[in-house]
């Protein structure tokens, strides 16, 4: 890749400097305006942290505006293989525009792709928050019991955590195993019926993607306990994972009273 920072002006003679970045993932917009203010220059419309995040509005996830963000003239294009669309990805490439795509899977894989995205955005090193999330992970006790869930996602239709996801792990670390950790969709639809059937000891309702809340969601799983969860901490892979292991084991908690 330095060859192509050189064409491109991100070298200098002392070393590397930061480059124009888009992001196409809140997760790493988070992280990229947390670690290098100023280096992004477009991110999506989800893009919600930082709050006061001042950059231009590129579009959706599945549906980025090529065109706008080609005139931003970026030097670089962070996206997800699960967030972003592969024809929207190939057509940035075709406009001549660098896409870094990531694969997140796991929380392990989650530091891995978070220290490559930094690097290649131009961090001169490893930022402290990175550090102090994978601690709070890496000090996690052995859960003393294990518990099963029912995680949806979406409703109407019902959608759930299926097989390997991000949110699955994150879960599975904290003691917490869903239903349809085998099943062989990533996101099945799942008749709700058939979700109640399933007899989970818990119903984990994120606020993202779709907005459960406490009117929102717990009245279809009557006599089961819901833990309404935030969706940054379950989902994201950026800063709030520091505080995500805290934030989700006080929800869960807070499902059993």
């Amino acid at each position: 890749m330095d060859g192509l920072r050189r064409r491109r002006g991100w070298w200098r003679d002392s070393g590397p400097f930061r480059a124009r970045v888009v992001s196409l993932v809140p997760s790493l917009t988070e992280a990229v305006a947390v670690t290098l203010p100023g280096a992004l220059v477009g991110a999506t419309d989800w893009c919600s942290h930082p709050a006061d995040l001042d950059v231009t509005r590129i579009g959706g996830t599945k549906n980025p505006k090529v065109d706008r963000i080609v005139a931003l003239a970026p030097d670089l294009v962070i996206a997800n293989e699960e967030e972003n669309r592969a024809a929207d990805l190939d057509a940035l490439r075709a406009a001549g525009a660098e896409v870094l795509v990531t694969e997140v899977r796991s929380v392990p894989q989650a530091f891995t792709e978070l220290d490559r995205v930094l690097t290649a955005c131009g961090a001169p090193g490893r930022p402290g928050w990175l550090d102090a999330a994978e601690a709070a992970w890496a000090a996690l006790p052995e859960p003393a019991e294990r518990r099963t869930a029912v995680v949806p996602v979406w409703r109407r239709p019902w959608m759930v955590l299926g097989r390997d996801t991000f949110a699955g792990d994150v879960l599975a670390r904290l003691g917490v195993d869903h239903v349809y950790a085998t099943h062989p969709e990533r996101y099945p639809r799942i008749p709700l019926d058939e979700l109640r059937a399933a007899h989970p000891d818990v119903v984990v309702l994120p606020d993202e993607p779709y907005r459960f809340t406490a009117d929102d969601g717990p009245e279809a799983f009557p006599g089961l306990p819901c833990a309404l969860v935030s969706g940054r901490h379950l989902t994201w892979y950026g800063p709030s994972l520091a505080e995500a292991p805290r934030v989700l084991a006080g929800a869960l908690r807070a499902a059993r009273r």
